[in-house]
């Protein structure tokens, strides 16, 4: 029985289709938007989009990668200046590798394509640089890390809403929620650095006793004196929790 697909994440870009499809073709432009900052990083966009991704022209104004395991992102023109983009994946049905509760998959895919959308509608043509601390403990319902963070209550608002958080140091930050999941939000961070954070939340069962929050910051376009001051103050805000061991 061929198992049916699911939209995991669709997300309307105000971008040309052509420059979507540049950004899902180049490595130059991948790096842009996909994953983070990590020594393997140019290795794995040439194995993910290069060596295992197949193009799919379905003609007219929408455009496939196909991967090997059905994976499928689509592109497809809505107007000359604007593309939707979307994913599909197999239906969980029938999968031993699905726990019912979280997708490791699925989540990637939420956050890339956010992060897709990020930077062309609020950074074209610009690199990027990202501020991680992923695998935080989430603690526990008396002590919870977004409470420490200055964001709890946040998964509660509704996407377009204002956020402001106070961070540990005293100092403010302020933004608008752009999207959110069962186990995501996302922020476009106003300021400064108009940047985009990500809060990935593994809930109790998948990372025990309390569940993990990864958090990513993706910027675009800072000097060298504002980036070492936001990494100062990534560091001051996430240090309200122990930080992975290496390799985590």
């Amino acid at each position: 029985m061929e198992l049916q697909p699911r939209e995991v994440v669709s997300v309307d870009v105000h971008a040309p289709a052509d420059t979507v499809w540049e950004h899902l073709r180049d490595p130059r432009l991948i790096r842009r938007w996909f994953g983070w900052d990590y020594d393997g990083l140019d290795a794995e966009i040439a194995q993910t989009f290069r060596d295992e991704a197949r193009e799919h022209h379905h003609g007219g104004s929408t455009r496939s990668l196909v991967w090997p395991h059905h994976d499928r992102m689509t592109v497809t023109a809505l107007d000359d200046a604007r593309s939707r983009v979307s994913v599909t994946r197999r239906s969980h049905d029938g999968l031993s590798t699905f726990d019912g509760v979280f997708d490791e998959m699925d989540e990637g895919w939420i956050q890339f394509v956010h992060q897709l959308a990020f930077a062309l509608d609020v950074h074209p043509g610009e690199d990027r640089v990202t501020l991680l601390a992923h695998g935080l403990d989430a603690g526990d319902r008396h002590d919870p890390l977004l409470f420490r963070a200055g964001l709890h209550g946040v998964r509660g608002l509704p996407v377009r809403a204002h956020v402001e958080a106070a961070r540990p140091d005293g100092s403010r930050v302020g933004g608008t929620l752009v999207y959110k999941s069962e186990h995501q939000v996302g922020i476009h961070l106003h300021g400064i650095a108009e940047s985009l954070l990500v809060l990935l939340i593994r809930p109790p069962v998948e990372r025990p006793p309390h569940g993990t929050v990864d958090v990513t910051m993706s910027t675009y376009g800072l000097d060298d004196a504002v980036m070492a001051e936001a990494r100062r103050r990534w560091d001051g805000w996430w240090s309200v929790a122990p930080q992975p061991a290496a390799g985590a």
